[in-house]
């Protein structure tokens, strides 16, 4: 049938002034606003650093703000409870610390269970723990500190930054590994600690190493090994704890983790994103600066560190009766 000039015109018209059809959205892709990045602990310290280092860096590789926020309380919990019940959709982010693997079993009453509430993501960077000690303390090297301290049981006293922290347990495990009597001075964080060991009002700290490394190379404290499984390359003649204490390693790390089911194809673009940052120039000069290793990895084996570290300071917090306070 052929339609005649008018009703064409009519038909058109009618048909341009139908709505759009509904068409199917496309995924945005991700990020698709600012992503925060959230560090249980106040500012300063390594964390601090390299965590707002990496921000900067994520936020010009991706194009959207990653925004490094400090959300401190009871040993950094608090900011991971938060990041535990964000919407697992890569815009919160925890900046995972080895505090999150202590306090798995330090604290008995937490709202969330850090191996199964979080996917891991990517580790960043492990920094080693030093043994060192008031140059008023009559040793050299770890024998001689162990010998010093089996002649002399309960003399000699360790500072840690508080009760659970990593230097706190580095000493434990080195005093049920070595055998020796040591007492444990706890303080409110590692600076005040450090100042008490500077002046001899304690004699020994397993100290991270970038708060003690410029006191040690100026020969204000005696560093007697790092407590890694391998040489640090800041302080290269330092040997290791493990090379006297077989199987002794003890460690600072931190990384990303994000609420549980958050998609993987977000996850595995982290990964990727912040490896390609542990490579750039400034980034490793930091880390280095800080004594510090960079954990470039899958997130596989990020999780296998968190599940490894648990398990082990799991059994130290255990068998020293360690509680939080």
């Amino acid at each position: 049938m052929k339609l005649s000039r008018r009703v064409f015109l009519h038909l058109a018209t009618g048909t341009a002034a139908l709505p759009a059809l509904p068409h199917v959205a496309k995924p945005q892709a991700y990020p698709s606003r600012p992503v925060h990045i959230i560090l249980g602990f106040p500012p300063g310290g390594s964390s601090d650093v390299i965590g707002r280092l990496m921000a900067q860096w994520l936020s010009e590789r991706l194009g959207q703000p990653f925004v490094f926020e400090n959300r401190p309380g009871a040993g950094s919990n608090i900011g991971t409870e938060m990041v535990a019940r964000a919407s697992p959709d890569g815009h919160t982010l925890l900046w995972a610390t080895s505090a999150n693997a202590i306090n798995a079993t330090l604290y008995s009453n937490l709202n969330f269970d850090f191996i199964h509430n979080f996917a891991p993501v990517a580790g960043v960077f492990r920094v080693p723990n030093v043994l060192e000690v008031n140059p008023s303390v009559p040793v050299k090297t770890v024998p001689e500190f162990i010998a010093y301290a089996k002649d002399n049981p309960g003399k000699l006293n360790f500072a840690s930054g508080g009760i659970g922290s990593t230097s706190h347990l580095a000493a434990e495990l080195f005093k049920f590994m070595a055998g020796v009597d040591i007492r444990h001075v706890p303080y409110r964080g590692s600076a005040p600690a450090l100042i008490d060991l500077l002046s001899g009002e304690v004699q020994v700290m397993f100290d991270l190493m970038p708060a003690s490394i410029g006191y040690i190379r100026t020969g204000k404290l005696r560093a007697l090994a790092v407590t890694t499984s391998v040489p640090s390359e800041a302080l290269p003649d330092l040997p290791t704890v493990k090379k006297f204490l077989r199987g002794y390693e003890a460690s600072t790390w931190n990384g990303v983790a994000v609420p549980r089911d958050t998609p993987t194809e977000i996850i595995d673009k982290l990964n990727r994103d912040i490896n390609a940052g542990l490579a750039n120039p400034n980034i490793k000069a930091r880390l280095s600066d800080l004594g510090a290793t960079a954990l470039a990895q899958s997130s596989a084996d990020f999780g296998k560190l968190i599940a490894d570290e648990t398990e082990k300071w799991a059994k130290v917090i255990r068998a020293a009766n360690i509680k939080a306070q």
